[in-house]
């Protein structure tokens, strides 16, 4: 007797979905970035000094004064997207003996200095794109341990700090007399500046650069205020690719195309009622804290199972400097980020979010490096829940260590969260 023949149409496997190919402003920020570090690389080579600096200094200074800086918390993010940050966190926590309870992007920089400064052997993955600084520019208006971080850093490389203190802000506006502390600063910083690189001020400049730095943060902020069209055009975590622009390149024109076309090809698909969301839109949520690097793919992962797509989140537009002068300058940034919000500023800016794209509830990570976002998380869920009416969950996680997260527990956290929205959901649609 023969055997039976294998129906082989029945059991061959499916074709794999083709990807979709990469919007023409996800390429341009590619080209863009490669830019950033090729420049850098060639200004050393010509004996220009380069800077690293904290991701929201007033870069719009470096710009006019033409300095090549680098940003050490992108980079460091990066890193750990692209799984390589372990020898980097080793290192840190072994051999150059600093705690675990650091910032992680701290640890990673603090490794990846040692190794430019010849005080470590661990292999560089991207070869030593990030060049070795001869200064670094520093706000205390994220965290003070970045200050502590930098402090570190220019005694290790010998190298000066420019530093800018905006203080923490008890308020939900800025003072006048801060602004006035923080200008006199600034013109200080302008000086200094000049004198240590042998670069001219130029106030026309600085006008110009202003106005681009403007540009780009309204086509940053209207980008993000797309999403509250249902369905969103895109989904929200692919805004953390387009964040390279804002924090490396705030007065560049090259990001004023960037943005210009991200904004083009969500008008696109808001005509067209399509998005690169791959599932239905379910619920809608907000996202609160540092993107999880490590575990970005995981996440989106696990959003897209139950069709949830983060449509709003407090991170991103934390890099939408807007002011018209140097007073405005220094009033800005003294208001741009965690250091300068207190609890009633926090939730004002959570509750508007959550009410402009119709939230269905919130997710928080608590963030083991960011304890000073995360030390006010847990007040401000409980009062944001009530005042709002959506449902929150959390789950810990990390900017960039990997060994702070647990794949299992946002998972269920995530279903927990689901359950309630679902429920929230039906009861709305039964009046």
């Amino acid at each position: 007797m023969s055997e039976p023949v294998a129906n082989v149409e029945a059991t061959a496997a499916p074709a794999p979905k083709p990807k979709r190919p990469k919007p023409k402003s996800m390429i341009m920020i590619g080209e863009q970035t490669a830019a950033l570090f090729e420049n850098a690389r060639l200004a050393k080579e010509r004996g220009e000094k380069v800077g690293w600096s904290a991701s929201i200094f007033p870069q719009e200074i470096a710009e006019t004064l033409g300095l090549n800086v680098l940003y050490p918390e992108n980079h460091a993010a990066g890193i750990a997207a692209r799984h390589q940050a372990d020898p980097f966190l080793q290192e840190c926590e072994g051999a150059l003996g600093y705690s675990n309870d650091l910032c992680a992007y701290a640890k990673l920089n603090l490794a990846y200095a040692a190794v430019l400064n010849g005080e470590s052997e661990v292999e560089l993955p991207d070869g030593g794109k990030m060049v070795k600084p001869d200064f670094l520019l520093l706000t205390n208006n994220i965290c003070n341990q970045l200050t502590k971080w930098y402090e570190n850093l220019a005694r290790q490389l010998d190298i000066p700090v420019f530093f800018i203190d905006t203080c923490y802000n008890p308020f939900d506006y800025v003072t006048e007399t801060r602004v006035r502390y923080v200008r006199a600063q600034i013109d200080q910083l302008i000086k200094d500046l000049c004198e240590f690189t042998g670069k001219t001020w130029d106030d026309e400049r600085f006008k110009k650069i202003m106005e681009i730095s403007q540009r780009n943060s309204y086509l940053w902020e209207r980008a993000n205020g797309l999403l509250d069209h249902k369905p969103a055009p895109i989904g929200g975590f692919e805004l953390f690719n387009y964040m390279s622009a804002m924090v490396c390149n705030r007065g560049k024109e090259s990001t004023t195309a960037i943005m210009e076309q991200l904004n083009a090809e969500m008008e696109e698909s808001i005509k067209n009622g399509t998005s690169t969301f791959p599932v239905e839109q379910e619920y809608r949520v907000s996202w609160d804290g540092i993107a999880c690097w490590p575990f970005l793919s995981h996440n989106l992962r696990t959003l897209k199972k139950y069709g949830i797509n983060m449509v709003a989140s407090s991170y991103g537009k934390a890099w939408a400097i807007n002011y018209e002068d140097l007073d405005g300058m220094a009033r800005a940034y003294c208001f741009a980020s965690t250091n300068g919000d207190n609890l009633t500023t926090m939730l004002s800016r959570r509750l508007e979010a959550l009410r402009q794209f119709d939230c269905d509830g919130t997710i928080y990570h608590v963030n083991r490096s960011c304890k000073v976002m995360d030390c006010q998380m847990m007040e401000v869920q409980r009062q944001l829940s009530e005042l709002a009416g959506v449902p929150f969950t959390s789950f810990d996680g990390d900017q960039a260590d990997y060994r702070n997260y647990s794949e299992a527990q946002f998972e269920t956290r995530i279903q927990g969260l689901v359950e309630v929205m679902k429920q929230n959901k039906e009861a709305k649609n039964n009046g």
